[in-house]
């Protein structure tokens, strides 16, 4: 990360990629850059941050906790991801922690200068608003899942959505994912998710490779 300038790890966000040559530059001199180890919170569920956090680098869970500590996984983010922009619009606190799950940078971007950054740039605005309409429509795959699939379903869900195609077509998870991250996915216990994921092993849903990621094969499931 040290590498490079601001200005030139602001042109490898999408969200400032239409940008003008002098509202980049003009960005590049408000933005700061953070570490995050692996288990810090980027951000917690019920503070305030008055910050917009850009994933450069890294992998983050976004979590929210009940009050007796349960915690449900709502979300992975990736490089080009960002968090905050919600408690920046309506100034509340945020409604999820997000975790590093490994070592994670980030482009951190003050409150005034995203509101600037937002009024002199339309297209800005406009992936902020695509933005919240994709989170809240997956929200809304989410309570689908939960309220109408049983266990199989949802976990066949998160497998699914995890996976991405290689060169060669086949879907895969590469980054390790554990029972017991699944099982917070879909609210279930992890051996509920422990049982589902032999069964799917035997109908050939799914395959572990030497390597350790898991290769997802689309077809009709046998549901429990």
């Amino acid at each position: 990360m040290s590498m490079l300038t601001n200005l030139d790890l602001i042109r490898r966000v999408p969200l400032f990629a239409m940008l003008t040559p002098a509202q980049a530059e003009s960005l590049a001199g408000a933005v700061g850059k953070k570490r995050f180890k692996r288990g810090e919170h980027i951000v917690q569920q019920g503070k305030q941050y008055g910050s917009l956090f850009i994933i450069l680098a890294g992998r983050a869970r976004v979590v929210v906790t009940d009050r007796r500590d349960r915690e449900v996984i709502l979300a992975t983010m990736h490089p080009g991801d960002y968090v905050g922009e919600m408690s920046l619009i309506d100034h509340e606190p945020h409604s999820a922690t997000v975790e590093a799950e490994v070592q994670t940078d980030a482009l951190v971007l003050g409150g005034a200068d995203f509101t600037r950054c937002l009024l002199e740039n339309t297209s800005t605005m406009t992936a902020v608003m695509k933005g919240l309409v994709q989170r809240l429509r997956a929200a809304d795959r989410k309570i689908e899942s939960l309220a109408l699939m049983n266990v199989y379903g949802r976990v066949a869900n998160v497998l699914l959505d995890s996976a991405l195609p290689n060169a060669e077509g086949v879907r895969l998870i590469r980054d390790k994912i554990s029972r017991q991250d699944i099982a917070k996915m879909v609210g279930a216990s992890r051996e509920m998710v422990s049982r589902v994921m032999k069964d799917f092993e035997e109908q050939g849903f799914i395959e572990t490779r030497d390597d350790g990621s898991l290769i997802v094969k689309e077809r009709r499931l046998k549901q429990r």
